[in-house]
């Protein structure tokens, strides 16, 4: 198994889109890279912690690569925009990919010359080690599937095209 943490806007929604990806076997939402231990949602809302809206991503290899997660990560964000992803704005929001092996980062930097080939704009998602992560509340966990009219900034298409996307 292979893990990732991925920052792309609110997490309610990024967490749903990759519980939909071929070969995905587990997400948890929480908040990475900040300078405060355990931090709240109220806490990391005020944007004056440091951290990301988060999601762990944990996926099987033998069934998708990184490459492959990270392009699905492109397809459900903007690259171009600065710490806002959708109608969310601040911090928080800002894009991120945040890694634990240092053998990832050939292929992240690979994916990521790739995808700003594709816009006109530069590229603005943060490439980091994971410093630190801390898990959201029970009531941020797979909240989208127990709120089936909660707010997320992703188009529903995007939920139905991850759930037919393969390597």
């Amino acid at each position: 198994m292979k893990t990732i943490y991925l920052a792309g806007g609110c997490f309610w929604g990024l967490e749903h889109y990759f519980k939909q990806v071929f070969g995905v076997v587990g997400t948890e939402t929480g908040f990475a890279n900040g300078n405060t231990e355990h931090p709240t949602y109220e806490e990391v809302y005020t944007d004056k912690t440091g951290f990301a809206e988060t999601v762990k991503l944990t996926f099987d290899e033998e069934k998708a690569n990184l490459e492959f997660m990270l392009n699905m990560f492109f397809r459900a964000i903007d690259p171009t925009l600065l710490n806002q992803q959708g109608e969310d704005v601040g911090t928080r929001y800002r894009t991120g990919i945040y890694y634990t092996d240092k053998a990832d980062l050939p292929f992240i930097q690979r994916v990521f010359a790739e995808q700003q080939n594709q816009h006109e704009r530069p590229i603005v998602v943060e490439v980091e080690p994971l410093r630190n992560f801390y898990a959201a509340s029970e009531y941020h966990q797979d909240y989208l599937d127990k709120h089936a009219d909660g707010y997320c900034h992703l188009p529903l298409e995007l939920f139905r095209e991850a759930r037919i996307a393969r390597p």
